[in-house]
């Protein structure tokens, strides 16, 4: 043997001797590991198969067997490893709590040295003496999520999920954590994985924002930060940002990747396919101890399929982040959720808004159409790679179903009555006393469908290009990333319309209404585009952007097509479905990734385009095929994974006796076999990019005949019932505690007895908010609520003034009473005095009227007026209680006294 053959040798069958109890035990190791021609650890092998937990203790053992002749780095031995070949285990001794975790190969042999110099400084004993952690800018809930997150990680645990709604601040939260990790416990690097290029950006941001309290320094000036744009990790980055894509790339070795691939998420259209990981293989440029730490953002998706096998081949802590964890998220994380705070919870503390539902539904949404042939009539259809309409005659009388629409033909008056009908309700219903448009995102089904309704957008609000614009990855000419910048801080556009890119993860807080003119299936996904209204914004902020809006507090979902009715799956199954486009399926297969129900739907795709082409296309095909038509690539596809054929395959394979069955790991290696060989015509990008561009070159059948009828507008049903129960549970709170909240005892009082001030009201809010009510802004949550359940007994737009409350509490006691604003109740109370005065001969001088009027808006946003009260403004302005006294004299008191009695809620 030559222990300095290199940097790190392993010596096979190395005798060792130790101590058990009394008695002197020899053995040997299966493997001794040296660096540098000194020995650091040792390997225990088993047979494929063999259980590894009871291996650990006489590995343990080997460890403290080695002669002392035998020159060591340290003794005992610091490293173990057991492995099967196809399972390897490692315990680092040097931990306070050696323990042993399953890792995807062995380290290298500069890595073990490493970890051999740091002694007792390492990773997992510095995650033990996190010094605490100041509150600063945190918000409780982050303050909360990365004191857990610590615990979890000094307890050992290998995986942390934090659930964090949209808008409560996730980013901000793993950016204060990751700087936490470098700086006290010596990270070395931090993998943060993104699913797309626009989320990538976002992050960097944060990290280039980032602040610690005290510092001089940003995050990114402190500690090195790269955003990889090709497919190389600099030696100085602290944090690496990357989509889960091009990691993937960077694992197969590949030496560059196309960022156009980085636009999109393969989750966000129906699920990636492939329920089992691909294969994935050590790569020596990045070894499995790249990281210590990897941030899984929107890890409801990334942790999946492919995925899951890239982000477990690192020896790294794994830390998700999601507003919607699914089970199968929660389970990936081994249950252990370090932060649980919901929608409802956000809300309730006043971190989110709530949101109402508006519902549209017409005829051919619903139902679908048909358009009719007759002899020499020919209808318009349209090119989907050109766009070029040109006319042509059916043959046949052609009936669409709704899930047709806007895909294989598009009815103009169906996306016309939507948007007409959004227009003539939104500043009467949706946002009633509006005059500006609000910043609304407009949900499409696919980029020529965006298309259309911009352009039904703007012909129906009379409004020029700058109006509203669409936003994907498709846009030319100016930058999504500049038109979203656009979207975001400026006043125009004032509508966006996407089909996936600012579904999930996108901030854009002045965002007051959500229009959705395509179907979700997944629950996840939908949550998370209903996330993009969420958000809090200051009302300056907000102001800059929508001129006459005042406060956010709600966002309104318009639901053109039922979203948010139908009944949804908590993950994305398995694509046996045409959901996720031909072109996505297609860079799966680019990328390896072998399944039966990816080959099932690329069957049945290539199935559906066989009937479509003419002879050109056909040909086009056949030609990047060598010669094999759409019909044989698609038999071939749907015989690799026939249960029958591959059954006869692997009985030959194997060459099986007759009536003899192939077990199940042969009737998995030969269906593998088989989908690899189906499948690799398809790794020409010759053939890839010709079936994608004949499916785009497929026509459009245009009905221009049908005209759409509405069937119904108005909150939906889900948002009556709900409004129903929350305000049931209101009225139950205010019976309750009738006895215990003065403003209570003093509205429930027979007669009505006076007295009521603002400080009751603000009691009473603060009751509400800690109560199972639930509702951070009560006075303008509720009155939404009875809008919603009552809108014939709800009479002006209140619930913006604290004061409101009242008329809140009278409306739940006296059912029967409209509900109408308390400053509009004082100011009709106040005409009324008025007119009483002016008909008793009494007048005012314009210089009193100014005072009058500054006194009947002060006591309808504080329900009463006293003399310190003149010291605010705008009394103040015109000289305090001494002006008022000026204007009044002596009549000044038995005034005031008057006026709280006649005009007070």
């Amino acid at each position: 043997m030559n222990i300095h053959a290199g940097e790190g040798v392993a010596i096979r069958e190395f005798p060792l001797k130790w101590r058990e109890g009394a008695q002197i035990r020899t053995g040997f190791a299966d493997y001794l590991l040296y660096v540098n021609g000194y020995a650091i650890g040792v390997v225990e092998a088993k047979p494929a198969g063999h259980t590894l937990q009871g291996v650990i203790l006489q590995s343990q053992r080997y460890t403290e067997g080695l002669d002392k002749n035998v020159p060591a780095w340290y003794r005992p031995l610091p490293f173990a490893y057991e492995s099967t070949g196809e399972v390897t285990q490692f315990t680092n001794g040097l931990d306070p709590d050696p323990l042993s975790r399953e890792i995807f190969t062995f380290h290298r042999p500069g890595e073990l040295l490493r970890l051999q110099d740091l002694g007792s400084a390492q990773l997992r004993r510095a995650l033990r003496q996190m010094p605490g952690l100041p509150q600063g800018k945190l918000w409780s809930v982050q303050h909360e999520a990365i004191r857990k997150l610590e615990q979890s990680l000094a307890h050992g645990r290998p995986r942390a999920l934090i659930q964090m709604a949209t808008g409560s601040g996730k980013t901000f939260t793993a950016v204060t954590a990751c700087h936490r990790l470098i700086k006290y416990a010596g990270a070395k690097r931090i993998l943060f994985l993104v699913d797309r290029n626009n989320l990538g950006q976002q992050t960097l941001n944060e990290f280039q924002q980032f602040r610690d309290l005290g510092s001089a320094y940003t995050f990114a000036q402190e500690f090195g930060v790269q955003r990889l744009r090709g497919n190389a990790v600099e030696g100085a980055a602290k944090v690496v940002i990357t989509t889960i894509q091009r990691l993937y790339s960077m694992l197969k070795g590949d030496p560059e990747y196309d960022p156009a691939n980085e636009d999109e998420s393969l989750f966000e259209s129906g699920g990636a396919l492939g329920g089992e990981p691909v294969p994935v293989g050590y790569t020596p440029d990045l070894p499995i101890e790249h990281f210590d730490f990897i941030v899984i953002d929107e890890c409801h998706r990334s942790i999946y399929n492919v995925w899951r096998q890239v982000i477990e081949y690192f020896d790294a802590f794994l830390i998700g982040l999601t507003a919607t964890p699914s089970p199968r998220t929660i389970g990936f994380f081994k249950n252990n959720v370090v932060q649980d705070y919901s929608h409802t919870k956000a809300v309730a503390d006043g971190i989110n808004v709530g949101y109402d539902i508006y519902r549209i539904r017409t005829k051919i949404t619903d139902e679908g159409g048909a358009v009719l042939s007759a002899a020499g009539r020919y209808v318009p259809r349209r090119d989907r790679r050109t766009l070029k309409t040109t006319l042509a005659e059916l043959e046949d009388d052609l009936t669409y179903t709704a899930n047709q629409l806007d895909r294989d033909v598009v009815a103009p008056d169906q996306i016309r009555l939507v948007v007409r009908t959004f227009r003539k309700h939104l500043f009467t219903e949706i946002f009633p006393g509006r005059t500006e448009v609000p910043k609304t995102l407009v949900f499409a089904k696919n980029d020529i469908h965006a298309d259309d309704i911009v352009q039904v957008f703007k012909e129906e609000f009379g409004k020029g290009n700058d109006f509203c614009q669409k936003i994907t990855s498709k846009t030319t000419g100016v930058s999504p990333k500049d038109l979203l910048s656009s979207f975001r801080n400026s006043y125009s556009p004032r509508i966006a319309v996407t089909v996936d890119m600012i579904a999930t993860g996108t901030d854009v807080k002045p965002l007051e209404c959500l229009l959705f003119m395509r179907n979700v299936n997944s629950a996840g996904y939908f949550e998370q585009m209903k996330g993009r209204g969420v958000r809090i914004i200051d009302r300056d902020d907000l102001q800059g952007v929508t001129p006459d809006a005042t406060d956010k507090t709600h966002f309104v979902i318009v639901d053109a097509v039922g979203v948010c009715e139908r009944d949804k799956t908590v993950s994305p199954p398995l694509e046996r479905k045409p959901s996720v486009g031909t072109k996505k399926l297609l860079q799966m297969v680019a990328m390896g990734i072998e399944h039966a129900d990816l080959v099932s739907s690329l069957a049945s795709r290539l199935a559906r385009l066989g009937k479509r082409v003419d002879e050109s296309q056909a040909a086009r095909i056949a030609k990047e095929a060598d010669g094999a038509s759409l019909a044989a690539l698609t038999g071939a596809l749907l015989d690799s994974i026939d249960p029958q054929q591959t059954h006869n395959a692997a009985t030959e394979k194997y060459g099986l006796a007759e009536g003899e069955d192939p077990t199940p790991e042969q009737l998995e290696v030969t269906e593998r076999e088989r989908m690899v060989e189906a499948l690799k015509p398809f790794a020409n990008p010759g053939l890839r990019r010709a079936i994608v561009e004949v499916a785009q070159s497929l026509y459009q059948i245009i009905d221009e005949a049908a005209i759409d009828v509405l069937l119904d507008f108005g909150h939906s049903e889900a948002a009556v019932e709900s409004a129903r129960s929350k305000l049931d549970d209101f009225k139950r709170f205010i019976e309750e505690n009738r006895d215990e909240i003065e403003a209570l005892r003093i509205l429930y009082s027979r007669p009505y007895r006076a007295g009521l001030r603002y400080r009751h009201v603000k009691e009473l809010r603060d009751a509400l908010r800690s109560s199972s009510v639930g509702i951070h802004d009560p006075a303008n949550g509720l009155w939404r609520l009875y809008e919603v359940l009552e809108p014939d007994r709800v009479a002006g737009r209140g619930g913006n003034a604290l004061v409101d409350l009242v008329a809140i509490v009278r409306h739940a006691i006296d059912p029967g009473r409209t509900l109408v604003p308390v400053a509009d109740q004082v100011d009709a109370r106040y005409r009324e005095w008025l007119a009483e005065k002016e008909h008793l001969g009494q007048s005012f001088t314009s210089a009193q009227r100014r005072w009058l009027d500054a006194i009947k808006d002060h006591i309808a946003s504080s329900l009463r007026i006293e003399q310190d009260d003149f010291d605010d403004v705008p009394f103040n302005q015109w000289g305090g209680l001494g002006g008022v006294y000026r204007a009044f004299g002596d009549d000044l008191n038995p005034l005031l006294a008057e006026l709280n009695e006649r005009l007070a809620a």
